[in-house]
């Protein structure tokens, strides 16, 4: 169960510069970053509601509320990222996939991050911050190293991404330190991960509902990437700089509001009706409408018609929670040779994720109930994943099955 086989089939085996000895879950690295971005989205919400409902002390001189923001943005995403990025950039660049003692040490490294937020008294403030800030540029140089080892140039775009959210991340913490607003630094996380997600949804949302389509021999087919695409992306990316950098300004609201609409027109244009009765697909189509969502949220934070945290629950638990844990689903089903249908137990983490992301901005829109929303949705979120980690937990700590009736 623990240990690959050395030798396999080539039909089913062990992909070429994996490791095949050793435990299962450093042979790829969706295994353990996936399991850790679980395990970790269930432990670090199920502390933040305890100190929300008993008032006891997590992090220390860190602070409850900067580690719970922290952890959302650069401890549970940076690992669901870390997860899709050394699984999908071996893809694009035919080169080797990290495996192996590497694998296994760039895990650890997450794991220190996150062990000394935990005990930043105990290591002082400033080393636990430097320990934690480590992981994200040692992703970046590894995705950097393979790109450009691939001459991938049009995946730098990926890359720009890795940069921002280290840049965002070393922020975070200087902030934390200096005793200042953590706010723009949040923004500028969230704008990356939402960029991320407008260029690599852009190409697997279409390419997978045209595939499935074309499976079941009909042709109407999503849009083709084309300059729309491209000026919704760029449309999109100036919005969300505008937000990180000038909140409340008019400018804010009116651009967003352009992305707001460029983006259902780019939703629709894949058709994601299309695909209702695959839910593996569906969620990633709801996922992706959060993003116009977001926009519209913050066009409506710049006017004074929502507050900033609304807004930032909008992109963080509905596009960014939601459309990790449907890209951890469908790549770990698929990666382990499992067929590409949602069984009932992944349906109902894509309903408990979507109803979290729902209920939490009402949080704060409705400050009177905000410890019961708050709590609710965090309920919701520890069901989504928990849900993740008893399906898919075995599946990513045991030998890869036959792709034989995997669609």
């Amino acid at each position: 169960m623990f240990h690959m086989r050395s030798k396999l089939p080539p039909r089913g085996g062990v992909p070429r510069g994996l490791a095949t000895t050793g435990p299962v879950l450093f042979s790829y690295g969706f295994r353990p970053f996936f399991l850790g971005a679980g395990l970790w989205a269930i432990g670090a919400m199920a502390a933040w509601i305890a100190a929300l409902s008993t008032g006891i002390d997590i992090a220390g001189s860190y602070g409850a509320a900067h580690w719970h923001a922290h952890e959302m943005l650069f401890g549970f995403s940076s690992a669901v990222l870390a997860g899709f990025l050394l699984t999908a950039v071996p893809n694009w660049t035919g080169r080797l996939p990290v495996s192996g003692l590497p694998l296994a040490g760039l895990f650890g490294l997450w794991l220190a991050g996150r062990l000394a937020l935990l005990a930043t008294d105990l290591l002082g403030l400033t080393p636990a911050a430097a320990i934690e800030a480590l992981f994200l540029p040692t992703l970046l140089a590894i995705c950097a190293r393979e790109v450009i080892a691939g001459r991938k140039w049009k995946d730098l775009k990926v890359i720009g991404g890795l940069v921002l959210l280290s840049c965002a991340n070393v922020h975070f913490h200087l902030a934390v330190l200096e005793g200042a607003d953590v706010d723009t630094a949040a923004r500028l996380a969230i704008g990356a991960y939402v960029m991320l997600i407008m260029i690599v949804g852009g190409r697997i949302l279409p390419s997978f509902t045209r595939n499935w389509l074309n499976k079941l021999g009909r042709t109407d087919f999503p849009a083709p990437y084309n300059r729309f695409d491209t000026g919704a992306i760029l449309t999109g990316i100036a919005a969300l700089a505008s937000w990180a950098l000038a909140p409340e300004h008019v400018l804010t609201a009116a651009i967003n509001m352009v992305a707001s609409l460029l983006h259902i027109t780019r939703l629709l244009r894949w058709r994601g009706w299309t695909t209702h009765p695959e839910k593996l697909l569906v969620v990633l189509h709801v996922a992706y409408a959060f993003v116009p969502l977001g926009f519209a949220g913050i066009a409506a934070g710049a006017l004074g018609l929502l507050g900033e945290y609304p807004v930032m629950h909008i992109l963080t638990v509905g596009v960014i929670a939601c459309m990790m844990l449907a890209v951890m689903t469908r790549a770990s089903r698929g990666h382990t040779g499992r067929p590409l249908t949602a069984s009932p137990v992944t349906n109902a983490s894509y309903v408990a994720i979507i109803c979290a992301a729902l209920v939490r901005p009402f949080a704060e829109i409705v400050p009177s109930h905000y410890h019961v929303l708050a709590a609710a949705s965090g309920a919701l979120w520890i069901c989504a994943f928990a849900l993740f980690c008893l399906e898919y937990g075995p599946m990513l700590v045991r030998n890869r099955r036959s792709p034989r009736g995997a669609a």
